[in-house]
């Protein structure tokens, strides 16, 4: 600027400079000019502190744990896997796997971090048993005598999902009882393995299997047998006036046989019933013969009712003499070893093929399996079911009892 002249800055408005006279300027004498110079000041900034804590340093799968944190004197706060967050907080996280979480805090007084690890246990805890390894099976016929179980325990933690082969998903604990079963109908041994299989898994990528054996020791056997004899009667016996006379003691106790067989039977296969075919000699008309064999099979079923069999579990049937067994067919039955025929029936041939046709028959269906046809030829009362005449009824009355205590020992000795 020019002497005698000043100017003004303006520091209101931005500095802004104007140029004004100043005469007095002229008579001053020579002024020190403006001096300028450096100055500094040291002023004290806090550091930068981050603090971070989990509630809990191990979780299971799925659990989770509360991030604490607080810093100070930071403009810039954040938290890996999380981003920024407040100065001060906290936070509930649910890491998946093992995490190491990093808080950072920036301020004019530098950088701070902490960092906190939460480890997670990603794997299932599985207990898994049988109380009994083996168990056993048994069935007779169509019935099960013996069906053992065993129960199957399990128990998990740390599992979100958990099945059990072959029955499908489960809750995570619990008990199944398990029957024991054989694998095939027809009879046999059926014994075999059965294993289960459990498997427990999470949302973190953890899986347990564990198996379980179940050995099953088993049998399936065929309904134990109905022993079949043919029954014989004397000639015209039962005759229209003694309908329940003509069963002689041998016999009796022949039937008495068949009927605990058969019952025996019975407790397993409830299918089986009996037919009972009377048949007569080739003497008579057949009109008689018929209502005779009908009168015998009548007979043989009362028997086997009073014995205790089930009425509607008996048939009858009638052949009269349409049916008779021939010469050839007795001379084949009185050659097995356990016939031993006496020589009073060798040396009459015709009556003892009128006896052999004297008799009922028993049929057990629906197998079909046939009484044997063996005439009781070594029983004290076999003359009186040989002998060709009719028997007086005092003689057959008399065959026909039983000997004392023989109901009771033959009944025992069948239990046997």
């Amino acid at each position: 600027m020019k002497a005698g002249q000043r100017v003004v800055v303006d520091l209101n408005n931005n500095g802004a400079m104007k140029t004004r006279d100043f005469k007095r300027g002229l008579t001053l004498g020579p002024q020190t000019r403006f001096e300028a110079g450096v100055a500094s000041a040291m002023g004290a900034i806090a550091p930068v502190t981050a603090q971070l804590s989990a509630s809990q340093a191990q979780t299971d799968c799925g659990q989770s744990a509360v991030l604490n944190w607080k810093s100070a004197d930071a403009v810039d706060t954040s938290i890996t896997s999380i981003g920024n967050v407040p100065a001060s907080g906290d936070r509930t996280v649910s890491p998946m796997q093992t995490t190491t979480y990093e808080l950072t805090a920036k301020g004019p007084g530098g950088v701070a971090k902490q960092a906190a690890m939460i480890n997670v246990n990603t794997q299932p805890t599985v207990a898994f048993s049988l109380n009994q390894p083996d168990v056993r099976y048994q069935q007779i016929g169509d019935k099960v005598v013996r069906q053992d179980s065993a129960t199957l325990n399990w128990s998990t933690s740390n599992a979100s999902a958990v099945t059990i082969q072959p029955f499908g998903s489960v809750a995570a604990s619990g008990s199944k009882s398990i029957a024991a079963a054989p694998d095939r109908t027809n009879a046999g041994p059926a014994s075999r393995e059965v294993t289960y299989t459990l498997h427990a898994t999470n949302a973190c990528g953890g899986t347990t299997t564990r198996t379980a054996t179940l050995h099953i020791v088993g049998t399936i056997e065929p309904p134990p047998p109905v022993t079949l004899a043919s029954l014989f009667y004397p000639t015209n016996y039962p005759d229209r006036r003694h309908p329940k006379v003509g069963l002689v003691s041998s016999e009796k106790q022949v039937l008495m046989k068949a009927a605990a067989t058969f019952k025996n039977n019975e407790q397993y296969d409830q299918q089986n019933k009996l037919m009972v075919v009377g048949h007569a000699d080739s003497r008579g008309p057949d009109k008689y013969n018929l209502a005779l064999g009908e009168r015998r099979a009548e007979l043989v079923k009362n028997f086997l009712i009073a014995d205790g069999i089930a009425a509607d579990k008996i048939e009858i049937r009638s052949e009269g003499k349409n049916q008779p067994l021939d010469e050839k067919a007795v001379e084949t039955l009185q050659t097995k070893d356990a016939q031993h025929p006496q020589k009073w029936m060798t040396s009459r041939e015709q009556a003892t093929l009128l006896a052999y046709n004297r008799r009922v028959d028993i049929i057990l269906e629906p197998t079909g399996q046939k009484s044997t046809e063996a005439f009781p030829n070594d029983a004290p009362d076999a003359r009186t079911l040989w002998q060709r005449p009719e028997p007086s009824l005092k003689a057959v009355e008399s065959a026909s009892k039983m000997p004392s205590g023989s109901e009771q020992t033959q009944v025992s000795s069948l239990s046997k």
